[in-house]
């Protein structure tokens, strides 16, 4: 009896562990690895900056939308054009299973936001990034992590 009532905790426990909340400075360093700096355009402080006002950072965040879709993972990739997450109509153009961005490796994550910051809109494709960093001086993003 006390294993199918640890199992469910157990199950639940496990989920959770796969995100993660970064620093503003482990990011910025997992980011740059990844190819984003400078990645058409883009500096890495307007990575940093989307990923703050999208996520707070948190890899496990997922926002559904009034039109049945979701946004998952520290960029809120939307689940209609770049991802499946099963219960939405989508293109799928990232080929990527919309789960896969809410873990702690953001291997699949950053290979979709290139693909979404080529398509026409850039960076505008996210309203976080036009509402809080477009514009913007974001140096202070980057300013100690000693890259």
């Amino acid at each position: 009896m006390r294993a199918l009532v640890l199992l469910p905790v157990l199950a639940c426990l496990s989920a959770g562990a796969q995100g993660k909340v970064f620093s503003r400075c482990e990011l910025a360093w997992l980011l740059r690895r990844g190819g984003l700096d400078g990645f058409m355009g883009y500096s890495l402080d307007n990575w940093l900056c989307l990923a703050f006002y999208a996520s707070r950072f948190n890899t496990a965040t997922v926002t559904e939308n009034s039109d049945g879709s979701s946004d998952y993972g520290i960029f809120q990739i939307n689940s209609r054009r770049w991802c499946t997450d099963l219960h939405s109509h989508t293109l799928d153009l990232c080929q990527t299973h919309c789960h896969d961005f809410l873990t702690a490796d953001l291997t699949d994550d950053i290979n979709c936001v290139k693909k979404v910051v080529k398509d026409w809109e850039g960076m505008g494709a996210w309203m976080p990034w036009r509402d809080h960093c477009r514009g913007r001086d974001l140096s202070h993003w980057v300013a100690s992590c000693n890259l």
